[in-house]
């Protein structure tokens, strides 16, 4: 029998790519000259040759190449583990190797917790002072294309009509904006004659829409921080005082 590569795999899995003596890697990086060099070896706890180290005869055969009879070390230390085999007993090689596992499972936590979770924050001098008026599809596809993320706004609606109509038009403006890099130039084209219809149907019931389009930052997580776009369409009654000056709400600077 030989090891096989499930035993292969969890062997160098739960040992996390060390030595279980001296902590060392075990996979050395190549070089501009070279490939990675891998100095781990996967050795025998009981030997299965009958004069082997920690040879023992009434072993199960069977289990020679199993995961239980296996420990994960550098060349130095099989070497060694190997000759002091007095020393280096089958108790205390298993120990060390399940206080070596129990390290790897620490450290690698410890390290999950050190990491942020992601999060999306806005730059100030990239938040909008005002949101212009949109008056055609245009206006609302320059602003959805590629956007990550929607905000959204609108009066108190006590309209059921008005309601649909804002509603199914915030809806419409998602949905196309998940969809939108995977229209060709035609469709693109028509998508914009629909929103142009919307907005004019809003502004017959008196709505006006207006939007921009603001950068915030992607970080936390495992990944350097990137861009991530958010599309900001606000919906507003021709008689809202604000209509003047769409800001958005400074409590979320």
């Amino acid at each position: 029998m030989s090891i096989s590569e499930k035993t292969r795999k969890i062997l160098w899995g739960r040992s996390g790519n060390r030595c279980s003596i001296c902590k060392i890697e075990l996979v050395i990086e190549g070089t501009t000259q070279d490939s990675p060099s891998v100095i781990g070896e996967e050795c025998h706890i009981i030997s299965g040759q009958v004069n082997g180290p920690r040879y023992k005869s009434n072993y199960d055969k069977e289990l020679i190449d199993s995961f239980e009879n296996l420990i994960l070390l550098c060349s130095v230390h099989h070497k060694m583990i190997d000759d002091q085999q007095e020393t280096y007993t089958e108790h205390i090689l298993k120990q060390m190797r399940e206080n070596h596992e129990q390290w790897v499972a620490k450290r690698l936590s410890e390290q999950i917790d050190k990491i942020e979770p992601p999060r999306i924050r806005r730059v100030e001098e990239n938040i909008p002072e005002v949101l212009p008026r949109l008056i055609n599809g245009k206006d609302i596809i320059s602003i959805i294309d590629g956007a990550m993320g929607y905000q959204f706004d609108h009066d108190v609606l006590s309209n059921e009509n008005h309601i649909e109509l804002i509603s199914g038009f915030f809806q419409y403006i998602q949905d196309l904006g998940d969809l939108f890099n995977e229209f060709e130039a035609g469709e693109r084209v028509r998508q914009s004659y629909e929103l142009t219809k919307q907005i004019i149907e809003l502004k017959d019931n008196n709505y006006f829409v207006f939007g921009a389009r603001e950068v915030r930052i992607r970080e936390g997580g495992r990944g350097e921080p990137t861009n991530f776009p958010i599309a900001i369409i606000y919906i507003r009654h021709k008689n809202n005082t604000e209509i003047l000056k769409i800001s958005i709400d400074e409590s979320e600077k």
